[in-house]
């Protein structure tokens, strides 16, 4: 009994002994994770308040800007046409016969007049001759006629005839009159047969490539044209036009403020300039020669005609082209480039302008056509206004930019107008290139690498407390980080170094 109980008190003493380890290690587990707590919070408390002064440091955003001035402003209006020939004319024979020789090149430049076919004339001879011999014989009996009416005159007088026989010679030598009348006309008609065997061009031109060949038989009423000639040099250009812009032009003349350059009254000024198919340019400018006075019913347009120089015959007929009309000039007008202007959710053409406190503002603007690679504005803008047109995915209204004046070229590129104050610029796609680009990717690069220093830095603390300290000997370097984000900003992007010191630095945490 006795050794019962004093095993049972040494059970007793075991279990005591193990509860007070199993305290003792929880209590040492805890201290240590409150110093590795302790000491993470003071890390991140050191890296948020860097993350802070950078974002609170921030200079504002850089923009392109161009500076809108008035100046003459084309109006013009873009129209496709058709090139057609200043004259054309179909050759046909005028008598019938068989094609004997053909006096020309096909494809080459005839002149007015030029013998092009000659046709068998040995029947037109025949009948020439016929109709002089039948004038000769009606000539001869006219004489006879005329001597024995003046006879019967005589006698009439002298009372040895009748006044009835009298009559009938007066009768007689008139109808011999009319004979020899008919037989020169006769002739007249069988000489103009014969010349009529002797094709000629009608007009000066050029000849077409499918004329016909010696040895076909013609007539006089065929529908087929034996060669076409077309006069190219000047050409006509039938330019077509919707009745809707038409009306839409005349109000603008109506309300004022442009001076027109087209109608009756302004004969001879609107410029005319046409484009090919492939994008060149003419380099002859051409003039309004008429318009038609009707619109088309079923395609509503109408046609203005008008015509070009062409010396090197460069047009030729049915050739499709593109025309730009000058219309009228707008001695104050405003262009604005394209790339500077948006459509809001209501569809109204919007832009983004700096105003003088270094803020942006949004207009409405009102847009008549475009002029190139810009709109013709006329309502909206005014003289000296700072008009955004690089960087617009960065800003919104009300927000303060610092603007940067660049130009644009021809092809719809910006360039900074001083390489030295501002970012080079491009065009084109998510990659496009603005002033303050580098800032804006280092302020969406710096927050994601900021947070993902600090998981990795509490990876590392839930690891080995040791990582405590070597969190703590990178703190400077993640001041070196902020303060380098605050330098100056370039194309490249300064603050994407900063982002990146910031991850290393939540790395080596």
């Amino acid at each position: 009994m006795t050794e019962f109980r004093l095993s049972n008190g040494a059970y007793r003493l075991r279990r005591v002994v193990a509860r007070a380890a199993v305290a003792v290690g929880l209590a040492m587990c805890l201290a240590a994770t409150s110093a590795c707590s302790d000491s993470s919070g003071n890390g991140g408390g050191e890296g948020s308040g860097a993350a802070g002064q950078q974002g609170g440091q921030q200079a504002p955003v850089q923009v392109g800007v161009v500076t809108i001035e008035p100046q003459p402003v084309s109006i013009t209006a873009a129209v496709a046409g058709r090139v057609v020939a200043f004259q054309t004319a179909q050759v046909r024979p005028q008598v019938g016969g068989l094609i004997t020789e053909r006096l020309f090149e096909e494809g080459a430049d005839v002149e007015k007049g030029e013998i092009l076919y000659k046709l068998d004339d040995r029947s037109y001879q025949a009948q020439v001759a016929s109709a002089e011999a039948t004038l000769q014989k009606n000539q001869a009996a006219l004489a006879s006629a005329q001597l024995q009416y003046e006879r019967y005159q005589d006698l009439t007088d002298s009372n040895v005839i009748s006044q009835s026989d009298r009559d009938a010679a007066l009768s007689t030598f008139r109808q011999a009159e009319a004979d020899v009348a008919v037989a020169e006309a006769a002739l007249e008609t069988a000489k103009l047969n014969l010349d009529y065997t002797s094709i000629e061009a009608p007009i000066s031109g050029r000849i077409g490539t499918d004329p016909a060949d010696a040895g076909n038989l013609v007539t006089a009423d065929q529908t087929e044209a034996l060669a076409t000639i077309r006069q190219i040099d000047p050409v006509y250009v039938d330019l077509t036009e919707s009745s809707g812009n038409l009306m839409k032009f005349r109000d603008q003349i109506r309300q004022g403020g442009v001076r027109a350059l087209v109608g009756p009254e302004n004969p001879g000024k609107a410029v005319v300039r046409i484009r090919f198919a492939d994008g060149s340019t003419y380099p002859q400018t051409g003039t309004i020669d008429a318009a038609d006075q009707f619109v088309s019913e079923t395609t509503s347009s109408f046609t203005v005609r008008t015509q070009f120089p062409n010396p090197e015959d460069t047009l030729l007929p049915g050739m499709y082209v593109r025309g730009t009309i000058q219309l009228a000039i707008d001695e104050s007008g405003f262009l604005l480039p394209q790339r500077g202007v948006s459509r809001n959710a209501r569809g109204e053409p919007t832009a983004m302008f700096v105003t003088d406190d270094g803020t942006v503002e949004e207009r409405v603007l009102e847009v008549s056509t475009d002029i190139g690679n810009d709109w013709w504005v006329t309502k909206g803008v005014s003289a000296g206004d700072r008009l955004v047109v690089d960087g617009l995915q960065k800003v919104r209204a009300g927000a303060r930019v610092t603007p940067v004046a660049v130009t644009i070229d021809d092809q719809g590129l910006v360039q900074a107008v001083d390489a030295s104050d501002a970012p080079a610029t491009t065009t084109g796609g998510k990659g496009e290139g603005t002033p303050g680009g580098g800032s804006a990717a280092a302020d969406d690069t710096a927050p994601a690498a900021s947070a993902a220093g600090t998981a990795e830095a509490e990876g590392a603390q839930a690891e080995s407390p040791a990582s405590v300290g070597d969190a703590s000997a990178t703190e400077p370097g993640a001041g070196d980080a902020s303060a380098e984000s605050r330098g100056p900003k370039s194309s490249s992007g300064t603050k994407s170094s900063g982002a990146d010191g910031g991850a290393a630095n939540g790395a080596g945490e």
